[in-house]
């Protein structure tokens, strides 16, 4: 047994690393609606207002992962795996990246064009969103509700798959009825970093389901 599993069984337990997961949970749930808004934005000026807003997130998100690194630094007791407070840290980070860069995308290349594939895929990334606040908001309760959280993470499996369908679906869709090639390669790289995003989101409830695993 490593030794913080051992401590944690008779040591009060650290909870402030709780709100941070939460306060980058809000953050990429705000920059994921504002993908959906920016896709569906046609005017350029408002098309920067949005990308700006975004990026602010992702600049805060950034904030958030130092100060919880800076924090795991100090603590000698964790409530979990110090390995796995890292680890769900840095793919909640790494999901605000992908989001940022969906909208850094769609602010670069301005397809004439959005597929309303795309805008659903960017729906997805905000119930991904949500979801994993509501994980957040319930991460400390987690040796007390494991079945709740587990069935959460289950979901965003579950919509990781639906936007594979999704991405088939509008793939298909782009080389039947795209006949630029240029509009083409800027929507399929839109589109992928769309359905990279939701993979992403998984890697952050698969983390959650392994400190489950290890501590319920």
């Amino acid at each position: 047994m490593k030794i913080d599993r051992f401590l944690q069984l008779f040591v009060v337990k650290e909870k402030k690393f709780y709100p941070l997961y939460i306060e980058q949970a809000v953050n990429i749930e705000a920059a994921a609606k504002l993908l959906v808004e920016l896709l569906q934005e046609r005017k350029p000026e408002n098309q920067k207002t949005l990308y700006k807003k975004v990026k602010d997130y992702e600049h805060s998100g950034d904030l958030i992962t130092a100060r919880l690194y800076e924090e795991l630094n100090k603590t000698f007791v964790t409530p979990f795996d110090r390995e796995d407070i890292n680890r769900l840290g840095s793919s909640m980070d790494t999901l605000l990246d992908f989001i940022h860069d969906a909208a850094k995308r769609v602010l670069m290349y301005r397809p004439k064009n959005v597929n309303q594939l795309m805008v659903a895929m960017a729906q997805c990334i905000v119930e991904d969103a949500r979801i994993l606040g509501q994980i957040m908001d319930e991460l400390d309760q987690l040796q007390k509700r494991p079945q709740e959280i587990n069935e959460k993470c289950v979901r965003i499996k579950q919509i990781e798959h639906d936007v594979d369908n999704l991405y088939e679906e509008f793939m298909s869709d782009v080389f039947a009825n795209e006949k630029d090639a240029i509009e083409l390669v800027k929507l399929k790289n839109i589109g992928q970093v769309l359905e990279d995003a939701t993979d992403r989101a998984k890697d952050v409830s698969d983390i959650v389901r392994g400190i489950i695993i290890k501590f319920a």
